[in-house]
């Protein structure tokens, strides 16, 4: 959203300049300078600049401009391109984890109001192909920077129709607390999705629990049950604390992967600013624990992910 933005206002910007710049040459009047007129170009304006030549019939003579201007909108081409690819090409990760009964979970984390297609249908036929018993959303459905609820709306309406929805809440939901969340949330709950914040339910086989995020894990009254105890939960570093409350299985997001996954080393920076986090996505044994850390599907930190496309994660629970 923030590249898109971003190329929008500068591409617009420079063809505005190539028109200004024409006009002042009509009118003999001071001219805006060659080196500023092609620097649009290389910031990204280079499809502003070349409809603007061909638009405004300026500049199209000189060599420096029918070369570069062309030049530039191919390079900012195959970058945009990079860029959509890296962002939207789902993937799906498997795992899986021994029980004495079947089960697909699919785990979504960290949509971050991303879209995926109109209405999510990409996303959710994606997750749909994945056969879920249930469907887990580990928090930052939504987005600080821009609060837009309709696409998080649309994903947990979709997802309902395909599996049981169960949703903990992570830091960005924390930081837009009010009343138009609690809106949103009154009305995500009313589609049948389970919000677990601070609260258990159960099925035939399962415990399902929900660690809201910044909040001290509880003590859930579990310990003593035979079924598979599930904590959902946005922050992955609070292990010990997860691993006290004698959780089997932990879902957990927040760290994007890293944002660019160096190979060899993993995830370069954590959502917290902490390079080369321990958590920054896969499947973790700590202890008779294990956790599990998606990748997320959207972009907080940074407008662009870099050999780290966004992730489902599907944990296939079987004898």
């Amino acid at each position: 959203m923030i590249l898109a933005v971003y190329f929008l206002i500068i591409n617009i910007l420079a063809f505005i300049r190539y028109g200004m710049d024409k006009e002042k040459a009509k009118k003999d009047k001071s001219r805006i300078p060659e080196k500023t007129l092609i620097a649009f170009a290389v910031l990204g304006g280079a499809f502003g600049a070349f409809l603007g030549m061909h638009i405004f019939h300026h500049k199209t003579k000189k060599k420096k401009f029918y070369i570069t201007v062309p030049v530039f909108c191919v390079l900012w081409l195959g970058f945009i391109s990079f860029c959509l690819w890296q962002n939207y090409h789902l993937v799906v990760t498997e795992y899986e984890y021994t029980a004495d009964f079947d089960c697909n979970i699919v785990q979504i984390s960290d949509l971050h109001n991303q879209l995926f297609g109109i209405g999510q249908k990409n996303l959710l036929k994606k997750i749909e192909n994945c056969d879920p018993d249930i469907i887990v959303v580990t928090g930052d459905v939504v987005d600080i920077s821009h609060r837009f609820y309709g696409i998080a709306y649309d994903f947990f309406q979709g997802a309902v129709e395909i599996a049981p929805t169960y949703y903990v809440t992570g830091n960005h939901e924390v930081w837009l607390y009010g009343k138009r969340f609690d809106s949103f949330k009154t009305d995500i709950e009313k589609l049948g999705v389970h919000l677990l914040d601070g609260k258990t339910e159960a099925t035939e086989n399962m415990i399902i629990a929900g660690a809201y995020d910044n909040s001290n894990v509880l003590d859930y009254g579990w310990q003593n049950d035979s079924r598979l105890k599930i904590l959902l939960t946005h922050e992955p570093e609070l292990t010990d604390s997860y691993k006290n409350t004698g959780a089997d299985i932990v879902f957990a997001g927040h760290n994007h992967g890293g944002q660019i996954i160096i190979p060899g080393k993993g995830g370069l920076i954590s959502s917290d600013f902490k390079f080369f986090p321990e958590y920054d996505g896969g499947q973790y044994k700590i202890g008779d624990m294990t956790m599990y850390v998606s990748r997320g599907l959207g972009n907080s930190l940074a407008p662009v992910r870099i050999n780290n496309y966004p992730e489902i994660v599907l944990l296939r629970i079987h004898h």
